[in-house]
């Protein structure tokens, strides 16, 4: 909220850290081509796609 308003909503910086990390890895993950567009037709290729692209920038 604004520091002006009248009526200060609270909230919670830890939480909004953490919103914020998660938003921003899955911005990452849709870099990937295959992950964005879902070429994998089983599901299970699909998860082990998001589990690749997921250790890829977990290592960079």
């Amino acid at each position: 909220s604004k520091s002006n308003a009248i009526d200060q909503r609270d909230y919670d910086p830890h939480l909004y850290k953490a919103r914020h990390l998660i938003e921003n890895f899955f911005a990452k993950l849709k870099q990937y081509r295959g992950i964005a567009t879902r070429y994998d037709k089983l599901a299970q290729n699909f998860l082990s796609a998001i589990y690749l692209a997921s250790i890829m920038i977990w290592l960079n």
